[in-house]
């Protein structure tokens, strides 16, 4: 356990990333919606489940990709990192701006399909996902498994999907109530506000921080 201590920090830090930016509402929110409203909630924890297993498969990539350029360059984590606070400075700037312009959110139309069908278009939905594998290499950059061994890493690996689960189950479950979400696009331009403040913080402590 006191080999797990010293990545506690940066731990900490790249679970608080991953766990605003799943709550977060994007494509992936609408459709777990749509699936949702229209085949019931357990046909959208499916959809959860493809989404999180697409978020592993990105992260396990990244960190594989990233732990490969930092063996040749040393100087390769500033360039990740910058890279990677500028994508949060990024999303900060779209927080802001949906919060000055609040679009409503509403559920995609999607046909009655298998558990299978359904973790497949939550997977695939996410691998091919620009914005989710950027993200993904923002939170590379917070070097969270930087010289781990594979135990760590996989701790890592499977901490992250179960959040990544857990944040979009949560939409998947509150959204498909009418009630909850007529309240939360009465909320919206708080709820963007609060996830610009946060981006542009994690975007400040990812290019400050010491490598």
């Amino acid at each position: 356990m006191e080999i797990l201590l010293p990545f506690l920090p940066a731990f900490a830090i790249a679970y608080s990333i991953l766990l605003v930016g799943a709550s977060s509402p994007g494509p992936a929110v609408a459709m777990l919606m749509g699936i949702s409203v229209g085949q019931g909630r357990s046909a959208g924890l499916f959809a959860c489940a493809g989404i999180a297993t697409g978020s592993a498969t990105i992260n396990v990539l990244t960190i594989a990709g990233v732990g490969l350029i930092l063996s040749q360059a040393a100087w390769a984590m500033m360039i990740l990192k910058a890279a990677g606070s500028a994508y949060l400075a990024y999303l900060a700037y779209g927080a802001f701006k949906k919060a000055l312009h609040p679009p409503r959110i509403a559920a995609q139309v999607v046909a009655r399909q298998s558990g299978t069908a359904l973790f497949t278009k939550g997977y695939l939905l996410q691998v091919t996902n620009p914005k989710a594998i950027t993200f993904w290499l923002a939170i590379a950059g917070v070097g969270a498994t930087a010289h781990a061994p594979l135990w760590v890493i996989a701790l890592f690996v499977a901490t992250m999907w179960v959040i990544s689960f857990a944040c979009h189950a949560a939409w998947a479950l509150a959204l498909s109530a009418a009630p909850v979400r007529t309240a939360y696009n009465h909320a919206r331009r708080y709820i963007e506000g609060a996830l610009g403040a946060f981006f542009a913080f994690a975007a400040f402590k990812l290019i400050t921080a010491r490598s």
